[in-house]
């Protein structure tokens, strides 16, 4: 039987899934089956596949093989702890560029820098802006090692597409361009102490908004439903395996 034809992509369909969990439109524990995606969207079994493998390694959901896949729970402590690693690793790249740039990079650097603070008093949306920081951080990451810049991207995975992440887009607790001056003014100086002092408070400042978010928004502050339990208590008391 030929697969439902639809125009959406398996990035399309992850990116849609991904909205929908940031939103609480589904939950924390709330199964994801192959079979509810496909009806829901209408497509076919291999994107339905290929959008939920996208969606486990962004660590949004559990893939249980021969079950399907469910939404994960994230705590607000694996949250913060995320943020903190990823502070550390962004400080690094900032310190590194300051110490391995060439004048070109640098001023490539720069200019990209420049146009994310002009357009933060632009009214350009925060999405964007989120954007442009991590051209940047990118830019700074590739002086690194290999495995720093395996590290960078496992870790930003995780938080990328993290409801908190998303949530800052609306966030009324500011923005910190502030740090992002900080930053600008240690490349220039190729002080590594200071443009890593700023690309860490960057990453602190949305730590603290994600944390303001979650908790305001009652996420992350217990447990989503055990589900895999939930069913082998289910089957103990039935007698079905």
């Amino acid at each position: 039987m030929p697969e439902p034809i639809s125009p959406l992509t398996a990035d399309a369909l992850a990116d849609a899934l991904r909205r929908q969990i940031q939103d609480g439109v589904i939950a924390p524990g709330e199964w994801l089956r192959e079979v509810r995606v496909c009806g829901e969207f209408g497509v076919g079994r291999t994107v339905a596949r290929r959008a939920l493998r996208t969606l486990a390694d962004d660590g949004l959901v559990i893939i249980e093989e021969n079950r399907g896949a469910y939404v994960a729970a994230t705590t607000v402590q694996e949250v913060f702890d995320l943020y903190e690693v990823r502070a550390a690793l962004y400080g690094a790249t900032a310190r590194f560029a300051c110490l391995r740039a060439s004048p070109a990079h640098m001023a490539e650097t720069l200019k990209l820098v420049d146009v994310l603070l002009a357009d933060s008093e632009n009214g350009t949306s925060a999405e964007e802006l989120i954007r442009q920081s991590e051209v940047i951080f990118t830019r700074l990451a590739s002086l690194s090692s290999l495995d720093t810049q395996r590290m960078i991207a496992a870790v930003r995975r995780k938080t990328r597409w993290h409801y908190s992440y998303a949530g800052l887009e609306k966030s009324t607790g500011g923005a910190p361009f502030d740090s992002w001056l900080v930053v600008r003014a240690g490349l220039i100086a190729r002080d590594p102490a200071r443009a890593a002092e700023g690309a860490r408070n960057i990453l602190y400042h949305m730590q603290s908004e994600a944390m303001r978010l979650m908790i305001a928004h009652g996420q992350g502050l217990q447990a989503a439903p055990d589900v895999r339990s939930a069913r082998s208590r289910r089957a103990s008391a039935t007698g079905v395996s």
